[in-house]
């Protein structure tokens, strides 16, 4: 008989039949998995040991590892994060200290105390590196009760961010307590160096799971089918853990900053862990029955008065630590009186830095002491986390056992994406001419570069110049070089295509050449002319994000808004799809929609996208405030209100797409580098709709306030 099948029957039976039981003690599933793996192993009926089955297992160990760090990312999104981040730095901080004073201080007297005679030297690195131990948290435990509860809010989303900072200050924390060991140790290594270590560490860790969140980012777009991206997914995490473990790095940290990186990208497309999320269970019942196999109770009586010590210290600094830097940061109260609770747990980081004393030819004689105290501690602590997480998620009034999701718009975009190559086609303007103000309160100016969107261009930039009361203004920018070389005639033909659109709307274009570099001389001639807005346009062709830079520079130095046009097909603007994550968006688009609609009797569709996990009363919420916001906006204008919470808000963007003619919608207000890790939703827009888009540019000095909060 095949000894690993019949280990992994045995822990699946007996976990998850533990597991009910626990259930009906109201107690947390994963206390009976760790509770059916201690009555399995050596410290029960001894069916199953570490020694022969427990380490044929181990691949499923790492593989629950890296999704537990993968699903912690998910958690700390910066956005749902808000007001509770300074609570998140300060809680973080504050405990890790706490904890690390606490326990090497009462490791310190403790052993004074009881072995007397050892030098202080050598009582001070057992009791820094307990201390250091000490910091560290069990994410496995904390994420599985979160997840079997259904928790959400500000408790569990600081609860979760701090877990995952926690790990990499333990990382941190134990890299300064080894330096100080050494050199107390009489080791001839440099302090320094061992810092620096730690930090080359956190740090390396940190990029790899970044590269490899980007890359998951994008590949899942190219993946449709739930099968695929989980596929797809599950070979790049792997393949990140065992790139870490090679290089000596921390699996946890690469893989909690690639859940990060995806969560926090602009398109935040969460179908990849909604995949993963339906494959982890049997994985997770292994990962804890396993840990509960590994559990040796006779530790306990190895520990001693230290590891009875070790055990008290760290729950008072935990508890002492975060209430403090709940208190230093503003915290509610029930965040301090709580959240302490949750950080009990202690596994898999902790027995992986006592491996690391015990492979360290300097300090491996205190691991004999060390090993049996962090396990007991991990033994009683893996007991009652559990349940200490569930009361404090119950404190917070987080918990929704047994809540059904909720039905998710989105799905797989197919063949439907269709590259942006397609010619730009103009219909005939059949509509009455427009009336020009007769008063110009200014120009609104367009840059054309291309001949195939010069038309296109002016009739965006007459409808807007007509909205404002204003002139359109057409500016070619040339390169310096060429100054003096355009007769009269030549600079007639240059501007023929945007004059002849603009006449047959009923005004007359206003011209104007620039010498210079594109961004300059469009930027210039704004200035000059104190535009009321600048249009620019995309280029046809395959790469419609070509000239992002020329974009970024104008709409970072013009104090209007700039609006950035992709034209796909036949252009029109009588059915409008207004996508958006924040009211905020709604006053920016309105005088773009207005603009539109008022020439072209449009019918505007307000899309606003929420998170996936919203309950159905934030979304009656949302459709209530949309409605109030349009008794005093685009009054004139036939209006559809959606909201729809999303797993992709690409996804979305793309399925409403059907049907309309054009998309209006706000850019990402990032940097270019902020782009890059974080993405821009209207920049994944532009280059994989089927439809016309024009992306608003608004800059701070006149983004309106919010007039829905």
């Amino acid at each position: 008989m095949n000894s690993a099948t019949f280990g992994i029957a045995v822990l699946l039976a007996a976990g998850i039949f533990c597991a009910k039981v626990a259930q009906r003690l109201r107690l947390p599933s994963v206390t009976g998995f760790i509770l059916a793996g201690l009555a399995l192993g050596p410290s029960g009926f001894g069916l199953l040991s570490a020694e022969t089955v427990g380490h044929q297992l181990d691949h499923f160990t790492q593989i629950a590892l890296m999704l537990i760090a993968f699903g912690i990312g998910e958690h700390i999104e910066l956005r749902r994060l808000g007001e509770v981040a300074r609570d998140v730095v300060w809680i973080a901080v504050v405990q890790a200290l706490a904890a690390f004073v606490l326990v090497s201080a009462a490791a310190l007297v403790t052993t004074r105390m009881v072995a007397g005679g050892t030098p202080l030297a050598d009582d001070l690195v057992l009791a820094l590196l307990l201390g250091a131990v000490a910091v560290a948290t069990a994410p496995a435990a904390i994420l599985h009760v979160v997840r079997e509860m259904g928790a959400r809010g500000p408790l569990t989303a600081t609860l979760m961010a701090v877990v995952a900072v926690d790990d990499g200050l333990a990382i941190m924390i134990f890299g300064m307590a080894v330096a100080v060991s050494h050199q107390l140790a009489g080791s001839s290594g440099s302090a320094l160096g061992a810092v620096a270590a730690s930090l080359s560490e956190l740090t390396l860790s940190l990029v790899i799971g970044t590269l490899t969140g980007l890359l998951i980012d994008w590949i899942l777009p190219r993946l449709h089918r739930r099968g695929e991206m989980l596929t797809g997914g599950l070979a790049l995490l792997l393949i990140c853990g065992e790139v870490t473990r090679m290089l000596h790095l921390s699996p946890l940290l690469a893989g909690m900053m690639a859940g990060f990186i995806i969560i926090n990208r602009a398109e935040r497309d969460v179908r990849l862990f909604r995949a993963i999320n339906s494959f982890e269970p049997p994985i997770y019942v292994l990962f804890f029955t396993l840990a509960g196999v590994h559990l040796d109770l006779g530790a306990l009586r190895l520990a001693g008065w230290l590891g009875l010590v070790y055990f008290l210290a760290r729950i008072a600094g935990k508890v002492l630590g975060t209430w403090l830097g709940g208190l230093l940061s503003g915290a509610s109260a029930l965040v301090r009186n709580y959240l302490g609770l949750a950080l009990i747990p202690q596994a898999g980081v902790a027995i992986g830095l006592v491996f690391m004393i015990a492979s360290d030819a300097r300090l491996n004689r205190w691991s004999a002491v060390i090993t049996p105290i962090v396990l007991a501690g991990v033994v009683l602590s893996e007991l009652i986390g559990p349940l200490l997480v569930r009361l404090t998620l119950e404190k917070g009034g987080e918990g929704s056992r047994g809540e059904e999701k909720r039905t998710v718009a989105g799905g797989s975009s197919g063949d439907r994406w269709r590259k942006s190559g397609q010619e730009m086609r103009l219909p005939p303007w059949n509509a009455e001419p427009l009336h020009p103000s007769a008063h110009s309160r200014g120009l609104v100016v367009f840059g054309v570069s291309h001949a195939a969107t010069a038309r296109g261009l002016a009739r965006i930039a007459t409808i807007m110049a007509h909205h404002f009361h204003g002139r359109p203004l057409g500016v070619r920018v040339l390169p310096k070089g060429s100054r003096g070389r355009l007769d009269e005639l030549e600079r007639q033909r240059l501007f023929r295509p945007e004059r002849e659109e603009t006449e047959s709307l009923g005004y007359s274009l206003n011209e104007e050449l620039v010498y210079d570099e594109p961004a300059s001389g469009l930027v210039a001639a704004a200035e000059y002319n104190q535009a009321l807005a600048v249009i620019l346009g995309y280029p046809l062709g395959r790469n419609p994000l070509a000239f992002q830079k020329v974009l970024d520079r104008v709409a970072s130095h013009v104090l209007c808004p700039v609006l950035a046009v992709r034209f796909v097909g036949v252009f029109r603007c009588r059915r409008i799809l207004v996508p958006f994550l924040f009211p905020r968006e709604l006053d920016e688009l309105a005088p773009v929609c207005d603009a539109l609609a008022g020439v072209g009797h449009s019918r505007i569709t307000l899309l606003q996208i929420l998170h996936a996990d919203c309950g159905p009363d934030e979304m009656d919420g949302c459709r209530e405030r949309l409605e109030g916001w349009l008794k005093t906006h685009l009054v004139e204008c036939e209006t559809r209100i959606r909201v729809e919470a999303a797993d992709s808000r690409l996804e979305v963007i793309l399925d409403a797409a059907h049907g309309q003619d054009l998309i209006v919608m706000t850019a990402s207000r990032r940097s270019r580098l902020g782009r890059v890790f974080f993405g821009s939703l209207a920049g994944s827009v532009v280059h994989n709709c089927a439809n016309s888009v024009i992306v608003v540019h608004t800059p701070e000095q006149v983004q309106a306030h919010d007039g829905m909060s």
